[in-house]
């Protein structure tokens, strides 16, 4: 064709030509993949079951052709690309993918497992000491330990008190329905939902019942049939997100998914049905048992945001890690990542923004829906389009149902007791108030006088309104056990096999050691500079062996070998208490058997024992004047690897009986104080009173002492026999054949006096009383009112080597990016912003708290530079980590407060006024004295012991307040109590700087000013 028509050397014509060829390319590109797929999935068809549930046909790094993968083989960075490719980046991806997931089981018939779970007249109660008998004080603790004796062999009753906790309540949890938990403070929600999971304390007297499809608990595991989700978050801090999920996924394992996927592949393949490749892949990954990656972990970070973080460290209160809020959503993915279809989830939101919240429990529901699941959520202050995403709700109040069944009727039914809720009210925190005597009044409706409601009232007009009218009909008629799924309950105690067990707790024991190498290299400096000072100590040049004398040098150094080494097993007691919480909360949940955890840690620790006591034998060996023989030195080494060994068991024991780090301490020193003592050494044997002879055939010091005097003093240079030595032992025999024998005998008496005593118990009420808060402008103690500004404020930490092994070039990672501000007097400032957006970093910068990491730009006190030695006397932090000590009384840990923290010119008078000012400001003065206690053990409530935090540091009389999250964990009237003492507290005029999750309508309206914070950076 020639070239010169003008009509070919037309642009346009050109251009069509092009785009023709591309669009023809195009298709043919398009006909190649779909043929290419075609072979694929025949050859697929073709390979055994086994085999075709590991494989299947996914895109190459390229994209631009397919490819058989084995499943089981797939790394870390290819399941995150399938995990990307069928959820994407927003919600309507992933409620797409489930969608399609169901509509692949749905088109075959395939029925999935459903759990319902019924519970009729369940009533929990516990029978505790009131008052002062429940200090832990160490006469309570002796008294209890006898009482309970004694009521054991039924000699005398215990003074205990019987609390209810759940008073005779029934209900049903349904299948593919999400459930909200809604109750104030101490109405019973964390034990409900340990009923329903089966996890109840002994300790508790339990009566009625609660089934899964109509059976109880004893017929199956319900620790591996439901999940509970706890309130606390347990993890180890020196796993990243990710490993946490790994470990978590691969002990649970995939429950009945495989024999699923087997049917499923099993009628699509009798149907002549192809499935959607990638849902293919993702379904088949997460059948695969005993993975070390699981593809459903990177899922459950997708959903949860937590993907961002993936690779960061969890951390702890001495391991900087994620933010409190994600680390919230990890104790919920830590249980969602598993197979089980009954989830018990108890306040999951505390630290989390609206926004987050909103997109975790969407993300659930769908998921409930589209896999048949069961699901109770308890949340504190859910916001109003989170609260709408529910179908059902269950209210509790005083250990009572008031309400349980659809989200649309339970303002009906309120309204027909006389009670509505406003127009500007979020309908969930309407719910919590009106059975509450003091704010109940505000919502009376009806023209008629008001009159307060009891639960009782309540309780008795929902068996008459129409939705309890047909769960009371529905609970009348028995579960037909017949119509229950057999995968739905489980009845093996663990997913794995021993063997898979013992791996997996093997990887992660050797990860963590990896993790504390730190602790491991510095035992082993510490040994070897310890093992150069003895050897200058006992240097051979001094050392004969000539003499008894020289013997016992001898024998001064053997024990001064194994008093270093068997302390330098004592650093195990620690690593084994802070361990141990994680440790029970997984055994509890079957992740595996107590025998799994411990071997590899004892396993493991055998090359550092080899490590430390090499160290010491080759230091100290030769150059002391040890036996020379080369038989001798090993016999020395491996007595002292069998010390080590020892130590580290013995320590390890300490720690896991006395579960406390202080309690550990104690007991710690005082065995190896004893065992020091009755070794052999200081005391010998002879001298030690008979009554304590057994304290020397128990201690592992002692055999140690002598199979080491065994090894050195039978060598050849010690067989001397001395000519003084030989007249000794014969003047001695002579003496001891001349003198008489004295027998002697020893009488003992003992007396035993009893004492009664006479104990009240003194019951306090607390209901009804009223705090005048709002009339309160001033406080006892004066200070000057200081405001704070800051310019172009930035800060860099360095880039985590988690990060610059996936590529990311740069040296720092910048957190805060150009913020400039300024805090006023007076003025009640709220910093919003998604979990991570950085509120807590501003804050830290801000009090001078972060003691790492780059600060640039400038931040003045009243227009000076400020200064950190005099700005911490003048500013309080309320940490969003309540941590306290949890043995003394609230009114003891706020005068301690006061106490070290007020100036020294303020009379003891003034400051006890000051301290029960503070009290009655966050309400705190009805449980004045009682005792702090462990968080999630006993002792004061998640909302008392925020509270409890806010008195400590508002004790100390600052200027400028910084409370990162005072409302997280609160329900809604305890958040408003906590921000009404707020607000009084800025009346005073103090400068008040407050993080803030998920404000109702009423908290927000109290702040002054609001500055929100948003990510500056991207991972």
């Amino acid at each position: 064709m020639s070239t010169d028509n003008p009509l070919w050397n037309n642009p346009l014509t050109r251009s069509s030509r092009r785009e023709g060829t591309v669009f023809s390319r195009s298709s043919t590109r398009e006909r190649q993949l779909n043929e290419e797929e075609a072979l694929l999935w025949a050859a697929l068809e073709k390979l055994p079951t086994y085999n075709r549930l590991r494989t299947s046909i996914l895109k190459d790094v390229s994209g631009s052709r397919l490819e058989q993968v084995d499943l089981s083989k797939l790394g870390v960075e290819h399941k995150q690309r399938i995990v990307q490719t069928i959820i994407g980046i927003g919600e309507e991806d992933n409620e797409l993918f489930l969608s399609k997931l169901r509509d692949r089981i749905d088109r075959v018939g395939l029925k999935l497992p459903e759990i319902e779970v019924r519970f009729k007249h369940l009533h929990v109660v516990a029978r505790v000491h009131v008052g002062s008998r429940a200090l832990p004080t160490l006469w309570n603790t002796t008294l209890n330990w006898i009482e309970s004796i004694l009521d054991m062999v039924r000699l005398v009753p215990t003074r205990k008190r019987s609390l209810t906790v759940l008073n005779n309540i029934s209900g049903i949890i349904k299948p593919s329905r999400i459930t909200l938990l809604l109750g104030p403070p101490g109405s019973g929600r964390t034990t409900f939902l340990l009923a329903l999971s089966g996890k109840l304390s002994d300790d508790l007297k339990v009566t009625g019942s609660v089934t899964y499809n109509g059976h109880e608990l004893h017929e199956f595991v319900p620790q591996r049939t439901a999940s509970y989700t706890s309130q606390n978050d347990v993890h180890l801090g020196e796993l990243t997100v990710r490993e946490t999920f790994d470990f978590s996924s691969r002990c649970q394992g995939v429950g009945s998914s495989y024999e699923m996927l087997s049917e499923l592949a099993k009628r699509e393949r009798a149907a002549g049905i192809k499935p959607d490749p990638d849902i293919d892949a993702f379904m088949k990954a997460s059948a695969i048992q005993g993975q070390r990656t699981s593809i459903v972990s990177d899922y459950v970070l997708k959903i949860l945001g937590l993907d961002i973080c993936g690779d960061i460290f969890v951390g702890n209160d001495m391991l900087r890690g994620i933010s409190g809020g994600q680390k919230k959503r990890v104790t919920t993915g830590e249980m969602l990542v598993g197979p089980v279809k009954a989830f018990f989830m108890d306040e999951i939101s505390t630290g989390l923004d609206s926004s987050t919240t909103y997109q975790i429990v969407k993300c659930l529901k769908q998921s409930v829906h589209a896999t048949s699941g069961t699901m109770v959520i308890s949340l504190l202050q859910p916001a109003p389009e989170t609260y709408d995403l529910f179908d059902d709700v269950i209210l509790l109040s005083e250990g009572q149902i008031v309400y349980q069944g659809p989200r649309t009727n339970v303002l009906e039914f309120f309204e027909a007791q006389g009670f509505r809720c406003p127009e500007r009210k979020g309908v969930a925190d309407f719910l919590q108030e009106v059975t509450s005597r003091k704010d109940q009044s505000q919502y009376w409706a009806l023209d008629e006088p008001y009159s307060y409601v009891s639960v009782e009232d309540f309780v008795e007009a929902f068996k008459k309104f129409s939705v309890g009218q047909q769960l009371v009909s529905e609970l009348s008629r028995p579960f037909d056990k017949s119509t229950s799924h057999p995968a739905a309950l489980v009845t093996e105690k663990f997913s794995l096999t021993n063997w898979e067990l013992f791996q997996a707790c093997l990887a992660r024991e050797w990860l963590l050691m990896r993790r504390n190498s730190f602790l491991f290299i510095f035992k082993a400096i510490q040994i070897s500079i310890v093992s150069v000072i003895g050897m200058t100590v006992f240097l051979r040049t001094e050392m004969h062996h000539e003499t008894v004398g020289d013997g016992n040098k001898y024998l001064g150094a053997l024990f001064y070998g194994l008093l270093n080494v068997a302390f330098n097993g004592m650093a195990e007691m620690a690593m084994t208490v802070v361990y141990l919480p994680v440790f029970y909360k997984q055994r509890d949940l079957l992740f595996y058997p107590a025998w799994a955890y411990a071997l590899p840690v004892i396993l493991l620790k055998i090359p550092v024992s080899v490590m430390d006591s090499a160290i010491w034998t080759v230091i100290t060996y030769y150059v002391i004047g040890f036996a020379p023989e080369a038989s001798r030195f090993f016999k020395q080494f491996l007595l002292f690897i069998c010390l080590h060994i020892m130590s580290l068991g013995l320590f390890r024991m300490v720690g896991a009986l006395s579960r406390t780090i202080v309690v550990a301490n104690t007991l710690g020193s005082f065995q190896f104080l004893l065992m020091c003592a009755l070794g052999g050494f200081i005391l010998s044997r002879e001298n030690i009173p008979n009554w304590l002879t057994w304290g020397y055939w128990s201690t592992p010091l002692s055999y140690a002492q002598n199979a080491l005097s065994a090894n050195e003093f039978l060598a050849h240079r010690w067989q001397r026999v001395h000519v003084s030595l030989l007249l000794f032992v014969v003047l001695l025999t002579k003496t001891f054949l001349f003198r008489k024998k004295r027998l002697k005998t020893k009488t003992f008496q003992f007396s035993e006096a009893s004492k009664t005593w006479d104990s009240g118990t003194i019951f306090h009420s607390v209901e009804g009383m009223e705090m005048a808060l709002a009339t309160k402008t001033g406080m006892v103690l004066p200070f000057p009112p200081l405001s704070i500004s800051f310019s172009h404020v930035n800060y860099y930490v360095d880039m985590p080597l988690e990060m610059k092994k996936q590529g990311v070039s740069d040296d720092k990672l910048q957190l805060l990016q150009d913020i400039t501000g300024a805090f006023r007097p007076g003025v009640l400032t709220a910093l919003v912003g998604v979990s991570g957006a950085g509120k807590t970093t501003l804050m830290d910068v801000l009090a001078g708290r972060k003691t790492g990491g780059y600060i640039e730009g400038s931040i003045n006190i009243s227009g000076f530079p400020k200064k950190q030695e005099t700005f911490a006397r003048i500013s309080g932090y309320c940490e969003q980590n309540d941590i306290h000590s949890p043995y003394v009384t609230v009114r003891e840990s706020v005068t301690y407060s006061a106490w070290l923290r007020l100036s020294q010119e303020i009379d003891s008078r003034t400051r006890k006024m000051f301290v029960q000012e503070v009290l009655n400001l966050v309400e705190l003065t009805p449980v004045q004295n009682g005792l702090v206690g462990l968080p999630g053990v006993n002792g004061l409530s998640t909302e008392q012991r925020k509270r409890l935090t806010i008195a400590v540091e508002l004790v100390a009389n600052p200027s400028i307040i910084f409370m990162d999250e005072p409302t997280s964990g609160l329900d809604a009237r305890a958040a408003a109590v906590v921000m009404r003492a707020v607000r009084n507290t800025v009346k005073t005029g103090r400068t008040v700087v407050c993080t803030i999750h998920q404000p109702s309508i009423d908290i927000f309206e109290m702040f002054d000013e609001v500055r929100k914070t948003t990510y500056i950076c991207n991972f």
